[in-house]
């Protein structure tokens, strides 16, 4: 068996290598170009409509406006920098390994890069402006994610109350409560969490909804999990007992559950906040908003769905990065259901840089589930796995998270590569894990969904024939 050392060295390179190959790829790409001249109104302007205009317009979280050919031109290399490095837009799973269908895939096409690359290479004309497709609304206010993926508005919103953080001030952990006004039990479908202006999301880094529940709802706790083998008293088994609706973190969107699973609140329930603020130079009042959407009534589902932190760092070992150094830890966590991870959102503060999360089976055979090797803090990209492509795995099963870390000058967002870093909750302290949702299967159900799934790829291979 390969050591971890190794398996850590291979992966770093296989990254590096796949990074280079999309950019040497572009450029190869561009040398060949089309026979007409890519412009900005028939080709780019599309493309920038659907994947980039959502942040890069006036009032949005994006540096610049993307709408114009005037707001665009001047950002032409670096757009091409950007996309032939796939850093932008903020999709930075690994192609090569692991479950490859998203229901929320926000990321270029290799003909959508090659595109751009082409009409940087070209001179970035603007074309004949008649060419351009019809406007799209502006955001001008801090919309849902959900809203502007065509889900609706939000069948109840939940609001915290709300706090000033100073211009400069140590890190502040803000734990209101709230009212849940129903009147009856309702299953939660779709949730997603808010800053409650578009300056509070300068100044929110994470906002977690834990659910208060009612002595009815005690299914709600989770002990599907256990991490480092079955100790029932671990703190991180503790955590994730703790009934979560969601965890939002900068840049991330919404939780799309599982068809047929949910999440259940009923009658006199509230929303115990946690939300990380800290201080960005100006004094800000920000609090979170959660947004519900409901399945109808009549169509509740069957099933449960939990919100786990898989931990990428052995507690007992915890967490040492030298100043000016790379360092790696490893966390393992032991399903004791049948299980279905339905997403994968890594999270790290500011020297994250690399998590790759991969199932031991019972049989010792292994599966890497995915992997992002360019982790960037201001995007906690939530990757939601296609129905049929959510990887399933039997009772026993070790989720192993690796995690590597760069406190060196060569990572942008370091604040100081001078600087130890240990465990902790401040932004610029340093953690590890692995957020997903799951959903616990009978031993029949697991055995059907495992037969289904090989007639599925049975009857996919014959008509490939």
């Amino acid at each position: 068996m390969m050591g971890f050392g190794a398996r850590r060295r291979r992966t770093i390179r296989a990254g590096a290598a796949v990074g280079a190959f999309l950019a040497v790829s572009a450029s190869a790409a561009a040398a060949d170009s089309p026979a007409r001249p890519v412009t900005f109104s028939k080709d780019i302007a599309p493309i920038l409509q659907a994947k980039c205009q959502e942040c890069h317009q006036p009032n949005s979280i994006g540096p610049m406006s993307l709408i114009t050919f005037q707001d665009a031109r001047p950002w032409a290399r670096a757009i091409k920098e950007r996309v032939a490095a796939r850093q932008m837009p903020p999709w930075h799973i690994d192609p090569s390994v692991g479950v490859q269908k998203f229901k929320n895939d926000m990321s270029l096409t290799d003909e959508q890069v090659d595109t751009i690359v082409h009409w940087v290479d070209g001179g970035a004309p603007r074309g004949d402006p008649k060419d351009l497709p019809p406007p799209r609304p502006l955001v001008t206010d801090n919309e849902w994610q959900g809203v502007r993926d065509g889900f609706g508005r939000p069948d109840l919103v939940i609001k915290s109350s709300e706090y000033t953080m100073p211009a400069e001030h140590q890190d502040v952990w803000y734990r209101p409560m709230s009212d849940i006004p129903l009147t009856q039990p309702r299953w939660i479908r779709m949730v997603e969490i808010r800053p409650s202006s578009l300056k509070a999301r300068r100044t929110i880094h994470h906002s977690i909804a834990y659910q208060v529940l009612s002595p009815d709802n005690v299914a709600a706790v989770n002990t599907g999990v256990a991490t480092g083998g079955f100790r029932q008293q671990d703190g991180v088994d503790l955590v994730n007992r703790r009934p979560q609706i969601m965890e939002w973190a900068i840049g991330k969107g919404y939780d799309r559950f599982r068809e047929g699973t949910g999440k259940l609140l009923l009658p006199g329930e509230r929303i115990s906040w946690d939300q990380h603020i800290h201080a960005v130079g100006e004094d800000i009042l920000s609090g979170s908003e959660l947004g519900l959407w409901f399945y109808p009534k009549g169509q509740e589902p069957t099933k449960r769905s939990y919100l786990v932190g898989f931990t990428g760092i052995d507690r007992s070992k915890m967490l040492d990065i030298p100043p000016n150094s790379l360092a790696f830890t490893e966390g393992f966590t032991v399903l004791k259901e049948n299980t279905i991870i339905t997403n994968f959102q890594p999270h790290f503060h500011l020297r994250g840089k690399a998590m790759q999360v991969e199932a031991i089976l019972p049989d010792g055979s292994r599966q890497v589930i995915s992997y992002v090797g360019n982790f960037n803090f201001n995007w906690m990209t939530n990757y939601i796995y296609d129905e049929d492509a959510a990887p399933a795995f039997p009772k026993g099963t070790v989720i192993h998270v690796s995690a590597w870390y760069d406190n060196t000058k060569a990572n942008r967002n370091n604040p100081d590569p001078d600087q130890w870093v240990g465990y902790g909750d401040r932004t610029v302290d340093e953690m590890a894990h692995a957020w997903m949702n799951v959903v616990y299967l009978t031993d029949d159900e697991y055995k059907a969904l495992v037969e289904e799934r090989k007639a599925r790829a049975a009857r996919t291979t014959e008509q490939q024939q």
